[in-house]
Parts: structure tokens; C-alpha cells; sequence
């Protein structure tokens, strides 16, 4: 019998459990080798499944929107028409491998980012012959009742994205989807439902006595929290003025240039002089890393934290950083980041100061070696070296570090050369 079994696969080092976004077959489709057959919603992420099998999608196991832990069985693919059957009896008979004679084997797959930006930084994930499509623009094509092979996709190596199959239903060369309960204007493109399967209330609209569960990205955030209690840290405040830096920043703003890319590169180039801070401790020593890799904290929509990582922010000059880290955000908040972009930190910035916050601790991420919270810029009286008064910017900044590795002096020193850079040099940020 040459039937093998789908397993959860781990899409990042802390995922436990996955989410089953959608199926992309259906029970009884063939299925290619290299073919998307699923997407899952890791904590981080939404990720293609792609198999090294050719055969049927004979059986599945998890429905979409259900959860499954890492490594178990999700679905049953039989090489051959005739075996599905005996799939879905092995399924019905508790669908344990161990006790048929001839096991089914773990199917191979692959793990990819359903992103337009995955295939320009690592190459074409593109074979040729092979249908290339996002989760999104499956997702819509199956409810719009668009065939995806008529498509020629205008994403990166032809891949087809959600535009694609809007452009293609507005024209009426498809048959008009089946109109759902709520009625939907059908010269109008339909796009997918914000969450692409049923989630949990967000707590705002949460009613008043209602236990809400907690989303696949809580849950992470729960798990990374945890982790972090058995860590011992520190933390330094210290007061920063931003003039040079704001002027700096209204100069270049019409450029494309953000603050957040500003400020990551600002702590990037002064980790420079600082490689501890840029380590992290195991337990055989401090790792000191190669590259210098910001993570900056982003609150998703739905509930949930990730941190997208500006890779080299000491290296790349600010207006490629800033553009590359709006297409992080707009990505991340999409839940299309591929695991490198947002597991590959070495620092962590965490800003709340566009709250009008002016000082918070925060909390060490697992694997790092220091957190930078960062509050907001206010109008403040100081006293002038020559004994008068005068009204300056400033901002207070709050270092979390892990004391096994980095002491105060380590970090005050760290903070010293920050404010050196942003109040006396801001402008060798552009170099």
C-alpha cells in the first residue's frame, strides 16, 4: 500500500502547533510533485505547504480552522486512484500508521511564504509548468469560481496574486460566484474575509462577560513571555534630545524616510562599537553574532506581536532600510512573512512613543541579548552649559538586557554612544 501520511510541519523554532487556513485540494484532486496542497498559520506566519509526492489528496484529517499539534497527522495522499479508499479506512480505523502492515510514509514537503518579495530575495520558488499562486488569490479563485490555468500571473515569475483574479472576474469571463447569506455587489471585486477562517472576537468587540481565546499569535506571544521569566535582566534609562535628529528627519520624510528605519539604524550603527549587546547567551557561552539584525515590535490587527527584522541595518543605507521595512510591516500584517524576516533578530527595538508614551519597560525577547524601549519626543526646559535656560526635544530610552552576559556599565556605555550619534552626528545616518 503506497499511501503517506501529511504531517503539521514546524514553520518556525517555536511553533508548537499549526492552523489550518485552507485546504488549496480538495479530497479525491490530484496532486503534483512540488504542488501547493495546504496552507497552515503558524505563530508568526501564513505558509504553502508544498509536497515531493505525486498521487490523490485521499483523506483530511484537520479541517480548515482547525488546530494540530507539530509532527501529527493532517491528511493521507494515495500514489494511486485505488488506494483512497483504503486511505479513508485507515483514517476511519483511528488513522494510526503503526498498526497497518505496510505504514504509510511521512510525506516530504516544503514550507514557503506566499509573498512577491520571497522570490526576489532567495530565487523563484517557479517550475516550470507549475501553476504559482498565493493562498489569497486560491482562496478568492475558489470563491469567485475563477479557474487559476487561464491566468497569466503578473506577481514575480508569473506567480498569480489576488489581483489577478479580480481583474479577470470583473471582466465577466468567469461564471458570477454564488452570492453568500449577505449579498455582494458582483460588479464590485470580492476580497477574502480579513481573517481567512472563522477567528476568535478581537477584544475590542469583545462583550461584556465573554472569555475570548486567544489567537494562534497570542498564544506565541504567551509562550515567548514565559520563557523570559527564567531570564535575569536589567535596565538602564537615559534621556536623549532629538533636534538634530527631527530636523533630519523632516528634511529626508518626502523620501520615503521613517523614523522607526531612523531609529533601527541609528542603534544598528552604534551596536558596531558594542558587539555585546548585539550577543545572546547559551549554554555554552556568549554567541556573538556575524550580522547586526534590528527587530522592531509590531502589535497585529488581530490581536498578537511580531517583530519583522531589518537585516545589516548597520550596512544598508536609510532609504532602502525604511523601504524595506514598510514592505515588512505591510507583509507582516498579512501574516506573509517568511521565517528569516522575523526569527533572525540579534536587537529588539520596541517604540511607543507615537502613544505619547514617555517611558516603559520592556520585556526581553527569548534568544536576544537586549530590548530598547523607546518613549516619546517632548518639548523639555533644560539648562544650558552656560547657565541658562532653553526648550529642547527629548526622548527617554529604556535598555532591557540579560545580566548573565552584559552588565551596567556594558549598557550605560551602549547609551552613551546612542545619544552621542543622534544629538551631535544625525546626519551620518544618510551616508
Amino acid at each position: 500500500m503506497s499511501i503517506h501520511e501529511v504531517f503539521m510541519p514546524a514553520l518556525s523554532s517555536t511553533m508548537t502547533e499549526g492552523k489550518i487556513v485552507s485546504w488549496v485540494k480538495s479530497p479525491g484532486d490530484k496532486v503534483e510533485k512540488g504542488e501547493t496542497v495546504v496552507v497552515v498559520e503558524s505563530d508568526k506566519a501564513d505558509m504553502d505547504v508544498e509536497t515531493f509526492y505525486e498521487g490523490f489528496l485521499a483523506h483530511i484529517i484537520v479541517e480548515a480552522g482547525e488546530t494540530a499539534p507539530v509532527g501529527s497527522a493532517i491528511a493521507f495522499i494515495a500514489e494511486t486512484e485505488a488506494e483512497i479508499e483504503q486511505a479513508k479506512s485507515l483514517a476511519n480505523s483511528g488513522g494510526a500508521a503503526a498498526t497497518t502492515t505496510s505504514s504509510p510514509e511521512p510525506i516530504a514537503a516544503t514550507a514557503l511564504v506566499a509573498t512577491p518579495a520571497l522570490a526576489s530575495q532567495n530565487g523563484s520558488n517557479h517550475k516550470e509548468g507549475r501553476l504559482v499562486a498565493s493562498p489569497r488569490a486560491r482562496k478568492l479563485a475558489k470563491e469567485l469560481k475563477v479557474d487559476l490555468t487561464t491566468l497569466q500571473g503578473s506577481g514575480p515569475h508569473g506567480r498569480i496574486v489576488a489581483e489577478d483574479v479580480e481583474a479577470l472576474s470583473n471582466k465577466g469571463k468567469q461564471p458570477t460566484p454564488v452570492a453568500p447569506a449577505a449579498p455582494i455587489p458582483t460588479s464590485a471585486p470580492v476580497a477574502p474575509p480579513a481573517p481567512r477562517t472563522p477567528a476568535p472576537t478581537p477584544v475590542a468587540a469583545a462583550v461584556p462577560g465573554q472569555t475570548v481565546p486567544l489567537t494562534t499569535f497570542q498564544n506565541a506571544v504567551v509562550r515567548n513571555m514565559v520563557a523570559t521569566i527564567s531570564v535575569p535582566v536589567f535596565r538602564v534609562g537615559y534621556t536623549i534630545t532629538t533636534d538634530g535628529l527631527d530636523k533630519l528627519y523632516k528634511q529626508i520624510k518626502s523620501k520615503g524616510v521613517t523614523m522607526t528605519a531612523l531609529l533601527a539604524k541609528a542603534v544598528a550603527v552604534t551596536l558596531q562599537k558594542h558587539p555585546l549587546l548585539n550577543a545572546s547567551y547559551s549554554d555554552q557561552g556568549i554567541v556573538y553574532h556575524s550580522d547586526i539584525n534590528i527587530s522592531v515590535a509590531v502589535a497585529m490587527d488581530d490581536g498578537g506581536l511580531i517583530t519583522p527584522v531589518l537585516q545589516n541595518a548597520d550596512a544598508v543605507d536609510i532609504y532602502s532600510l525604511s523601504r524595506t521595512w514598510k514592505s515588512l510591516v505591510e507583509r507582516a500584517r498579512a501574516k506573509q512573512l517568511q521565517p528569516q524576516e522575523y526569527n533572525s533578530g540579534t536587537f529588539t527595538l520596541s517604540n511607543l512613543g507615537m502613544f505619547g508614551v514617555d517611558k516603559f519597560d520592556a520585556i526581553l525577547p527569548p534568544g536576544q541579548g537586549s530590548i530598547l524601549a523607546i518613549g516619546a519626543s517632548r518639548s523639555q526646559v533644560v539648562a544650558t552649559p552656560d547657565g541658562l535656560f532653553a526648550v529642547r526635544q527629548q526622548m527617554q530610552v529604556n535598555i532591557t538586557s540579560d545580566h548573565r552576559i552584559i552588565y551596567g556599565a556594558h549598557a550605560a556605555a551602549f547609551l552613551q554612544d546612542l545619544a552621542k550619534l543622534i544629538e551631535t552626528n544625525p546626519q551620518s545616518l544618510t551616508l
